[in-house]
This record gives structure tokens, C-alpha cells and sequence, in this order.
């Protein structure tokens, strides 16, 4: 069990976009980037999770990664996939919030699109009952 207030290298991106055409989103995100991302199988990637509004007009996507360097490769690999074009078709990106302890290579290629950073500061994570092994 993870002690409480231990240090943590986790990062988690959370991304808050508006939705350009819904159904057209929905089946983009579901059959396209998700499957896209999965099969990447980055080693060191949590998850990659969309979250659509109620009123169907706004989109979350929420990554998290075990430390900074692993969300540089999933950076690296969305600059390089054929989806990272594709995204601007789908939704238009109105912020992106970094939580966690950011290396400065994370926060000058995220600065580039106007990221908020937190560090971390206390808590605790409990991925064992989430994710079980």
C-alpha cells in the first residue's frame, strides 16, 4: 500500500478542447486516436482517456504517464503519428493543464501550447487498486 504524502513521479495531462462535429468526434476518438495510442503499447503510459460533456460540446482527454520522461515519449509519438493533424480536425484546444513534476524538456515542449504546470506537492496513489498486477 502507498504511504500517505510520499513523493510521487507521476504526471497527468489533462487537455480541454470544444468539439467540432460530435458523432464525427466520438467515432474519431473511440476507432482512431484511442486505438492508435493503445497500440503503440508505450511501456510507461497509465492511460489516455477522453471524456465527452453532457451537452456533447466539449471534450476532456486525460493521460497519465509514470514520470516525466515517459510523457515526453508519448509527446514524441503524437508529434510523429498521423493523427497529430487529425486532432484539429476533430476539436479546437482551449487549455492544457500539466500536474506533476515536470523536467524543463516537458514544460518547453508544452509551453508551445500554452500549458498551465502544477507540481506535485502531497497525497497519495493507490494504482495498485486500479490497476492490479
Amino acid at each position: 500500500m502507498t504511504q500517505l504524502n510520499s513523493h510521487s513521479d507521476r504526471m497527468v495531462l489533462i487537455i480541454q478542447c470544444s468539439i467540432k462535429n460530435l458523432d464525427g468526434f466520438k467515432e474519431w476518438a473511440r476507432d482512431r486516436a484511442s486505438k492508435y495510442v493503445y497500440d503503440l503499447k508505450e511501456e510507461n503510459s497509465i492511460s489516455y482517456e477522453w471524456h465527452v460533456s453532457a451537452d456533447g460540446s466539449q471534450a476532456t482527454l486525460i493521460e497519465s504517464f509514470i514520470d516525466s520522461d515517459s510523457m515526453m515519449v508519448r509527446l514524441a509519438n503524437h508529434g510523429a503519428s498521423p493523427i497529430a493533424t487529425e486532432v484539429f480536425e476533430q476539436v479546437d484546444i482551449e487549455s492544457v493543464l500539466c500536474l506533476g513534476n515536470a523536467k524543463q524538456d516537458a514544460i518547453e515542449a508544452l509551453s508551445a501550447w500554452g500549458a498551465n504546470f502544477q507540481r506535485h506537492h502531497c497525497g497519495y496513489n493507490r494504482s495498485e487498486v486500479v490497476n492490479p498486477r
